[in-house]
């Protein structure tokens, strides 16, 4: 692209900037009877370049998604039947899969990164969302909360703005590291939220886990894991082994335990965070908007930052 284009259109334009001009083409002032200043001008030409550049990132509302670009190739991977290469769009049902060793990124403009690790296997869906049968991935999203979804062969993981880790193991069980941000995993109607700094597993059959801290006691951890595998035992120890910050973990027992359970449970969750008079009996009765000030006294994001998505997640 010349500098002539962007001051009098003189000479040949890049594509990307007359998508660009097309795109911002209704937003622009017209003067019916003077001449454009050279200062408006210019000003027009510094707006183009900083767009076309990647400084801003702009989606008209209810767009059609792009393909996944393949932007970076390390090692043996494949697209379909063909070797992948960089610059490669990866559309809706096409698989990619890696060799030992080898890694593929994939980049949407308004979306994200993703980076697929070794031994993986990734098949692009519908709209912006990918389907991950085995091995590891990486996400970076900067679109919007909700945008990017991720489905897996235990859980489904919503994108609440958030940068997350997840490996699925070849028996499709799976393990999901939240970095930044928050991740929603879903699985039959029960639900789990991550924030940063904690993890989650998913079972094939079994579905989604509860999440716990990365920093979590190692006594909790072993507890919990017993107490998904059905020892009603274990559940003392976890319970005693909680610390403040661990009533994350508490407060989706709080929606799983057994009824018998969730007394102990509660009363635990009270010891550790400051809850409003009269929520007990509530609480005990199952009832969904006393588990919300649950979640509320937490301290982290309010049910109304993430109530709001969930209609939209089994689309």
């Amino acid at each position: 692209m010349s500098d002539g284009y962007l001051w009098d259109r003189s000479g040949p334009a890049d594509p990307e900037v007359e998508r660009l001009e097309r795109l911002l083409g209704p937003l622009g002032y017209r003067e019916p009877r003077r001449r454009r200043a050279p200062y408006a001008l210019a000003a027009a030409a510094a707006v183009v370049l900083a767009l076309a550049a990647g400084l801003c990132r702009v989606a008209p509302m209810g767009a059609p998604a792009a393909a996944w670009q393949v932007a970076r190739v390390e090692g043996a991977a494949r697209l379909g039947e063909r070797a992948a290469a960089v610059a490669m769009a990866v559309h809706a049902g096409e698989v990619v899969r890696t060799a030992g060793g080898a890694r593929v990124e994939l980049e949407q403009d308004d979306l994200g990164r993703i980076d697929l690790g070794p031994d993986s296997e990734l098949r692009a869906g519908g709209g912006r969302r990918v389907a991950l049968e085995r091995g590891r991935l990486h996400a970076f999203i900067w679109a919007p909360p909700r945008q990017f979804v991720l489905d897996t062969p235990s859980a489904r993981a919503v994108d609440l703005g958030c940068e997350y880790t997840i490996e699925i193991s070849p028996d499709g069980d799976g393990l999901l590291r939240v970095a930044m941000g928050w991740v929603a995993f879903q699985w039959r109607g029960r639900e789990s939220f991550i924030p940063a700094g904690a993890q989650c597993v998913t079972r094939r059959g079994a579905g989604l886990g509860i999440p716990y801290y990365e920093d979590a006691p190692p006594a909790l951890e072993a507890a919990l894991g017993r107490v998904e595998a059905g020892d009603r035992g274990a559940l003392g120890p976890l319970l005693a082994a909680a610390r403040p910050r661990d009533a994350l973990t508490l407060w989706h027992l709080l929606t799983r335990a057994a009824a018998g359970e969730r007394a102990a449970v509660y009363d635990r969750f009270a010891e550790l965070v400051a809850l409003p008079a009269g929520t007990r009996s509530r609480v005990l009765a199952g009832d969904p908007a006393a588990l919300d000030r649950c979640w509320d006294a937490l301290g982290l994001e309010g049910t109304d930052w993430w109530r709001g998505w969930e209609r939209e997640w089994g689309r």
